[in-house]
């Protein structure tokens, strides 16, 4: 399977994506967050560096559940700063 490379837009979400689980998590532990969530630490890791820019939708929805955030509030924190209006017409359908 053939990956396509990511738009600066989804690499700029990827990055806020995972400032907002850095702050969050505050001086929680990466190890036990990623524990608690299901997933590895290598993999929680990648996120909060934005190495992964587009993580699996469960995979976002564990973490953000074990650090007590909403879906809503991950959508809107990764999609803040205009960045919805730099999406492409096939993205802005999904995001509305």
């Amino acid at each position: 399977m053939v990956r396509l490379p990511l738009t600066p837009a989804e690499v700029e979400r990827g990055q806020r994506l995972g400032a907002l689980l850095r702050r969050a998590r505050g001086e929680r532990s990466m190890l036990l967050t990623a524990l608690d969530a299901g997933v590895s630490p290598e993999t929680l890791r990648k996120i909060e560096s934005g190495r992964v820019a587009t993580p699996a939708f469960p995979t976002i929805a564990a973490i953000a559940d074990v650090l007590g955030l909403s879906l809503d509030e991950v959508w809107s924190e990764i999609n803040s700063s205009g960045a919805a209006g730099r999406l492409a017409p096939s993205e802005r359908r999904l995001a509305s």
